[in-house]
């Protein structure tokens, strides 16, 4: 892989967060995950209070990529033909489709846990597969492809808990929070420019899967390999989880720290890239035992847990 390969990489997600700092501020946690979702071939969920910028980062993100981009306000009334298309019959006997805003190459479904689980499951074939099945007939989606959903706080009035199925679909979560108070003051004394940001198109869906073409040459060592797998097993054995992670767990872990590697100017894959991306992949993947929660067990301890026992693969250069 040529070094200028790389730096191309590292800079085109330069580009892309000052963009959309353009429109937000203190937020780059959440930008290096859509990043790192985007190129890793995955999807991004990012929760949070309302008013904590969800939307606004999603937008900007979508701009900064070109391509297509449609937006889906999730409400409880929504059908899933509001989402895949559906086929218009005439009285003649024929029939044209009707594209859904599912055939974009970012979708952001904006308070997803607002719908029905029916509604939510629509997603599912197109998340997994990068395809939708209408009336028996597979329709293949744009590449690339990715869904940016948000997701109003859990309990909220009219909103429907996320299945652990939906959930595994996910590469990543991220929260978005409340800004501090400094960070606050900037939006406030910037307000008439965050308003109305001229936020700038700096790369392109190509461009895009060649940055996905060049991840998969980055090198992940055998060892990198066992230490993830190791952190994996060593969370579906512990007596506090509920139930095991699914093989994505570890599968997200190793695309995105790919990504990662190559957005820090390497080719090759650290024990660091592991466990910076152990939380974003795997907390909103588990379930903790009723019994263990009510000792005051969270999903971020038994990583903690995980993350502390199983040894660091020695790395050579």
């Amino acid at each position: 892989m040529a070094n200028m390969n790389i730096e191309k990489a590292s800079e085109i997600f330069n580009r892309i967060k000052q963009e959309i700092n353009k429109a937000v501020i203190g937020k780059d946690e959440i930008i290096k995950a859509l990043m790192l979702g985007l190129v890793a071939g995955g999807h991004v969920l990012i929760e949070g209070p309302p008013g904590s910028a969800k939307t606004t980062i999603a937008k900007s993100f979508a701009k900064t990529i070109g391509g297509t981009f449609k937006r889906i306000q999730f409400t409880p009334d929504m059908m899933p033909a509001d989402i895949t298309g559906f086929n218009l019959y005439s009285t003649q006997g024929t029939y044209s489709f009707i594209e859904g805003p599912i055939f974009a190459n970012i979708i952001l479904a904006d308070e997803l846990n607002r719908t029905t689980p029916r509604t939510q499951s629509a997603l599912l074939e197109a998340m997994q597969e990068h395809q939708v099945t209408i009336e028996g007939k597979t329709l293949t989606l744009k590449l690339p492809f990715m869904i940016v959903a948000t997701q109003v706080l859990a309990g909220g009035e009219g909103t429907y808990p996320l299945t652990d199925v939906q959930m595994d679909r996910f590469m990543l979560r991220v929260y978005s929070q409340y800004l501090s108070k400094d960070e606050e003051a900037l939006i406030i004394n910037g307000i008439d420019a965050i308003d109305t940001p001229d936020i700038n198109t700096v790369t392109t869906p190509e461009e895009i899967i060649k940055l996905q073409e060049l991840t998969k040459k980055v090198n992940v060592s055998p060892g990198i390999v066992n230490y993830i797998t190791s952190i994996v097993h060593s969370i579906r054995k512990d007596p506090d989880v509920a139930y095991g992670l699914s093989t994505r767990s570890g599968i997200s872990i190793f695309k995105c720290a790919r990504v990662f590697a190559t957005l820090d100017g390497r080719d090759y894959v650290i024990p660091d890239d592991v466990k910076r991306l152990a939380y974003f992949t795997i907390e909103h993947r588990l379930r903790i035992k009723p019994e263990a929660e009510m000792d005051d067990i969270t999903p971020r301890m038994v990583i903690n847990k995980a993350l502390n026992s199983v040894p660091v693969p020695k790395f050579d250069m």
